[in-house]
């Protein structure tokens, strides 16, 4: 078990929600990881934090001002206001008021409003069969509390889908603070462009395109491998004051790479656990940016990058 495989499940494993099997396999990644040790202790430590807080009983003026709130019980009236017949001297309550004692409120409310409006279309005995006002209204009220649902919960979604791009998201924030956590960001530490872009001969099946951005304000720091969406990826480090960026690099889908479609649909602009993330693409290759920084700061470096690359330095530079 690595880090990806093993954060999702701390806070369960911190509360010891896991199975017998994978809280084994977390409690041994733990002791051999140091990031995820720290990480598990303080998911502990919150744990019993949580646990130890005093208890505070709601004041008694809260609870009569919510039981004033409730909706009074209207079964006793209904049954108090039912008409009464006598047979041989027994006091009972009508067949027809039994049963509406019997039916819930829904029935009794359909039936209120079914009233004045003819049944829904249904007058008893008059154009629909006689009874059948009941049956159709239920039946259209549950089709529209299902289409309603449906209706809320497909915006819902259409509103969480930019947040909440996908796995991929995920890994690329876990990949960016494990390199930071680590100390181990930066493979080759070099701020020439000339150094750095060798550097990944061999280690990669292709040529990610380097260009440092000092003049810009992204000054390239060097660079490293990493794994993510199931491949090896090369990361440029740049710094912008005093933050950190990574670019991850890697060939668009179709052009010669596979199983790298991560950016079918992805938005230009994202954040994730207080990272922005930025996304874009440039010289057949996918381009995803990620730091601490404030959004603008990624799509300063875009544009700068976008500029040098359309200049044409590299192949400019090779021609020479």
């Amino acid at each position: 078990m690595d880090c990806n495989e093993a954060r999702p499940l701390l806070d369960a494993n911190a509360d010891h929600e896991l199975p017998a099997p994978d809280a084994r396999r977390v409690q041994q990644h733990i002791e051999s990881c140091a990031a995820c040790r720290r990480e598990s202790e303080n998911l502990r430590a919150l744990s019993g934090a949580l646990r130890a807080a005093p208890y505070h009983r709601a004041p008694q003026s809260l609870r009569e001002r919510i039981v004033a709130g409730l909706p009074s019980v209207d079964e006793p009236a209904a049954a108090a206001e039912a008409p009464v017949e006598r047979v041989s001297g027994v006091t009972s309550v009508t067949p027809p008021q039994r049963e509406r004692a019997r039916r819930g409120w829904l029935d009794r409310w359909l039936d209120g409003w079914r009233a004045p409006q003819g049944g829904f279309g249904w007058p008893t005995g008059a154009g629909g069969p006689v009874g059948s006002g009941g049956v159709f209204a239920r039946g259209w009220l549950v089709v529209l509390v299902v289409a309603l649902c449906a209706v809320a919960a497909g915006v819902a979604l259409n509103l969480r889908r930019p947040a909440e791009f996908g796995p991929f998201a995920d890994e690329l924030v876990e990949s960016h603070v494990r390199a930071q956590v680590s100390g181990r960001d930066i493979d080759v530490i070099s701020t020439d462009r000339h150094t750095v872009k060798p550097w990944f001969n061999g280690r990669l099946d292709y040529s990610p395109p380097v260009e440092d951005l000092a003049a810009n304000g992204f000054a390239l720091e060097g660079g490293r491998l990493d794994y993510l969406a199931h491949q090896r990826v090369a990361v440029l480090v740049y710094r912008y004051q005093k933050h950190v960026i990574d670019v991850y690099v890697f060939p668009q889908a179709g052009a010669g790479g596979t199983g790298r479609n991560t950016d079918g649909a992805a938005p230009a602009t994202l954040a994730r656990e207080g990272y922005s993330i930025a996304h874009w693409n440039a010289e057949g290759m996918t381009w995803w940016a990620i730091s601490d920084a404030a959004p603008d700061a990624l799509k300063g470096l875009e544009v700068a990058l976008k500029a040098r690359l359309q200049s044409g330095s590299e192949r400019t530079e090779a021609g020479s």
